[in-house]
């Protein structure tokens, strides 16, 4: 491909409103183009890098099992009334109806559509296991779409589905599903962090996420340097800091005039934080639910929401605590008798805590559970934190950002048993279907590359997923010695299958030289009369600073060499 006949042309200055490296670098070069927000077009050169990915992709789902077919985008929204995700996607999910006022959605996932395939063509065990993907567009609408192809309201995603009979099958199947991610974000050059993760909206059990570990991520990472325990925030667990065991005392009533804030009744009472306890409210699902968490540890409301097991869940107003009776500053679970109490596991650590009393200006010292109040409902809902125990080995736990490129789970029969898909078993007898779920963002995973492989000239491409292998860059093409050079260059490089970018621009040394780095290809072949004087041309891989002299003759076998040694 010659530059002055790309489709699309590159930037010098920074886009205003992109905010990660890798919306800036493939704005500024030209990969893709912002239709609307979380709405993009790829551009030739961006297309190019989402295609290898893809084949990638393909490839490993291929080798290991799977067999692709295609669903549609558009899918009747009664099937996912028939599994109660319509509540659980809530907002996110885009609705629409026909012209005969039918409801349908837009795809963000196809749990239920694959299930309800799977329902038509299997009845026996003798069908199964089964994986099955696609690679096709999904549709969520994303509250704050973000940082270019991180966080889109559409997007590509390579979904694969397993059907089993038993456990054991499940297991085996995530097992290979797991080593082909790990194969796959190989293959396109990139680190990943294996850990463990929440399913979310879509539910299921055993769940992990192929984490890229960058400073822009959106997801904290809370890991072990020690076991290498690792876990998204949302999931991680900790050991929380001890507090000392005391005999407990009578319960003291005190004043605290104009003190409401777990902070201030720290100084206030001269007491640690761990020695008080926090009241917060939400609204799940419609209902009030009293919090009850040790004050130096803030609450997960991820843990919270599948703890209670609700859908929707927010903090409750002001308004909506004290029509519940609530006196803010001084709410405690004492006393509390028609609202659903909750508390986190931290507050059976320790003793004679500093509480709100439930009326103004006043505590209580020397609460104690299960003496002063009752919980309905005990577990773990802490946001675990760096420097906390690790649950495995008890070393200090460490925290970093990513990028989720892949998430694997196993569903269960959680979807089957709504959509009744089912098998006979050898004696006549009939079962859900044990479903696993894994996907793989094309579009995130793409930027996430960039997030990991750049510097401050450009992109710096894995050569498995470059859009062109070579940047043929010819100086000075007014010099009729350096155009027929690389002229024939680029016609042997092509003869010989090498995927060539040739700048036939009669630009400066320094506007290709600059776009040369801000596209990334791996191996930039620099044709100069200087360079000719001694019948050779000068190759710089991205990766490194200093560049070497090879001989013209025969370069293309070279270059070849090189290539295959760089994959």
């Amino acid at each position: 491909m010659r530059v002055s006949k790309l489709f699309g042309k590159t930037q010098r200055e920074t886009p205003a409103e992109a905010e990660t490296v890798s919306h800036q670098l493939l704005l500024r070069a030209g990969m893709i183009h912002q239709v609307a927000a979380g709405v993009y077009s790829y551009l030739p050169l961006g297309w190019r890098v989402f295609k290898k990915i893809e084949n990638i992709i393909r490839e490993e789902m291929d080798k290991a099992g799977g067999q692709e077919l295609m669903m549609p985008v558009l899918q009747p929204l009664e099937l996912w009334q028939e599994t109660g995700r319509d509540l659980a996607f809530g907002k996110g999910l885009f609705t629409l109806s026909d012209r005969k006022d039918r409801k349908l959605c837009l795809g963000p996932t196809h749990e239920e559509v694959i299930t309800q395939l799977v329902r038509y063509n299997v009845q026996s065990y003798r069908d199964l296991p089964l994986l099955l993907y696609q690679i096709q567009t999904k549709f969520r609408d994303e509250p704050r779409p973000r940082a270019g192809l991180i966080r889109v309201r559409e997007f590509t995603m390579k979904d694969l589905y397993s059907f089993d009979t038993d456990e054991d099958g499940l297991n085996q199947s995530y097992d290979k599903m797991l080593q082909a991610y790990q194969n796959i974000f190989t293959r396109c050059g990139l680190h990943t962090l294996l850990v463990e993760a929440d399913s979310g909206a879509i539910g299921g059990k055993e769940s992990h996420e192929f984490m890229v570990i960058t400073e822009s991520g959106e997801d904290e990472i809370i890991h072990c340097a020690h076991c290498r325990y690792a876990a998204n925030v949302d999931k991680a667990e900790s050991i929380k800091g001890k507090v000392e065991p005391e005999e407990p005392l009578p319960l003291e009533e005190v004043a605290t005039p104009g003190v409401g804030t777990i902070e201030q009744v720290s100084n206030f009472l001269k007491v640690p934080k761990s020695h008080t306890l926090k009241a917060v409210f939400y609204i799940a699902d419609g209902k009030l639910v009293f919090v009850v968490i040790r004050g130096d540890i803030e609450v997960n409301e991820v843990k919270l929401r599948n703890a209670l097991g609700c859908v929707e869940l927010r903090l409750a107003t002001e308004a909506e605590a004290i029509e519940a009776g609530v006196v803010a500053g001084s709410a405690s679970a004492i006393g509390i008798s028609d609202i659903k109490i909750i508390a986190d596991d931290s507050i059976t650590s320790g003793a004679n805590f500093v509480a709100g009393a439930n009326k103004p200006d006043t505590h209580f010292r020397n609460v104690n559970y299960p003496r002063d109040f009752r919980v309905d409902l005990m577990a773990d809902i802490a946001q675990a934190r760096a420097g906390e125990g690790c649950p495995q080995c008890g070393s200090k736990l460490l925290s970093t950002r990513g990028i989720e490129v892949g998430h694997i789970f196993k569903l269960g029969t959680f979807i089957s048993e709504k959509l009744g898909a089912l098998f006979i078993d050898p004696n006549g007898a009939p079962h859900p279907i044990i479903m696993g779920c894994y996907g793989i963002g094309l579009d995130r995973l793409l930027a996430a590359a960039i997030e990991q492989n750049h510097d401050a000239q450009g992109i710096i491409w894995p050569m498995s997923i470059a859009p062109y292998h070579i940047y043929l860059c010819p100086l000075h093409l007014e010099n009729p010695e350096v155009a027929t050079a690389a002229e024939k260059v680029y016609a042997e490089l092509e003869a010989q299958g090498l995927e060539v970018l040739f700048d036939d621009r009669k630009e400066s040394p320094g506007v290709k030289f600059n776009d040369a780095d801000l596209l990334g290809i791996p191996i930039r072949v620099t044709i100069s009369p200087r360079a000719l004087e001694t019948d050779s041309v000068e190759i710089k891989k991205r990766s490194e600073k200093e560049s070497e002299l090879m001989p013209l003759e025969g370069i293309a076998a070279r270059l070849k060499e090189l290539i295959k040694n760089l994959f």
